[in-house]
């Protein structure tokens, strides 16, 4: 399979994984009309249809279908051969996809991209920011970073960040205009913006009440699916907001934010992981990644059992 031939089942496979040309032009970085026209080219080639494509989908025919089974060993056995040369480079080169939710996207990827990319010149880190349960699998990424519990059980994880701990803020002004909340009930009388998962659920507001852990359904104007949303609601005074510590410390600082209920809230019980597919081969550019989080994680606490419960750690 060489030249032409090689491109042609390249971009097949890119759309049938993809259920999209236009999923599969971004991924290889190619025009919707290049590949459009490339795998058109294969199929007069076989002549043999191998995508039945509408205005909304696009489908495998039996053909097709047979193609892809025989195909996809190939390329992946491919994959690893070009893999294993990076073996005999003096440093790490590729592409990682990784798949993150806002928040950690924020607090503890982004201040460490810049050293890892200047560590490592050669890789290329592609983030999608998306608060979906993404299958890393099947959306074609290397790795992702979630909290311990939300990962799948055959995955492997590391630990990449403390215990998160959240708190309850307000803006100065709107606290001034209504009173100062003092147990969670008095929350129910207040407008409070809610984080809404992908799933269709709300993020809970947790505290502990007479020493038990208690959910409380709160209401309010504002419903969000991305925090910093929520973040800028809170500062421009539309109401409270049950927010990661860090992520409004710098706000909390500057006496832009206040946070209220400090007494009622529970300990920091949970964290985020790296996680990734358990296979025996995983690209040098991940593995670089990987060690490259492992060694910036510094902390003093004894690593959570709980939170890595479902998932195997490596």
């Amino acid at each position: 399979m060489r030249g032409t031939h090689f491109a042609e089942m390249n971009a097949f496979v890119a759309v049938a994984e993809h259920g999209s040309f236009t999923k599969a032009a971004t991924h290889l970085g190619i025009s919707n009309a290049t590949i459009s026209q490339t795998v058109r080219a294969l199929e007069d080639r076989f002549g043999v249809r191998l995508l039945n494509r509408t205005t909304r989908s696009v489908a495998l025919t039996d053909a097709g279908l047979r193609l892809l089974e025989r195909l996809r060993p190939l390329l992946d056995g491919l994959d690893e051969a070009v893999e294993s040369i990076n073996a005999f480079r003096d440093r790490p080169a590729g592409n990682i996809r990784l798949t993150v939710p806002p928040p950690a996207a924020y607090l503890f990827l982004a201040p460490v991209l810049a050293p890892f990319l200047a560590q490592y010149p050669e890789i290329v880190v592609e983030i999608s920011a998306d608060s979906n349960l993404t299958d890393i699998v099947s959306g074609h990424f290397d790795a992702g970073i979630r909290p311990g519990r939300r990962i799948a059980r055959d995955m492997v994880a590391v630990r990449i960040t403390n215990n998160i701990q959240f708190v309850v803020v307000a803006s100065p002004e709107y606290l001034t205009r209504y009173s100062r909340p003092g147990v969670p009930q008095d929350l129910l009388n207040h407008n409070c913006t809610r984080l809404r998962f992908a799933s269709g659920g709300f993020m809970p507001w947790r505290f502990t009440v007479e020493g038990k852990p208690h959910e409380l359904e709160v209401a309010g104007s504002l419903i969000v699916n991305d925090d910093a949303l929520a973040i800028t609601a809170a500062l421009d005074g539309v109401g409270l907001f049950f927010a990661i510590r860090d992520r409004v410390a710098p706000m909390v600082a500057e006496g832009r934010l206040i946070t209220v209920l400090d007494d009622w809230l529970p300990p920091a019980e949970e964290s985020f992981y790296l996680y990734y597919p358990s296979r025996r081969r995983n690209p040098a550019a991940l593995k670089a990644l990987i060690e490259f989080l492992r060694m910036n994680f510094k902390s003093s606490e004894k690593p959570s059992k709980q939170a890595g419960e479902k998932a195997k750690t490596a």
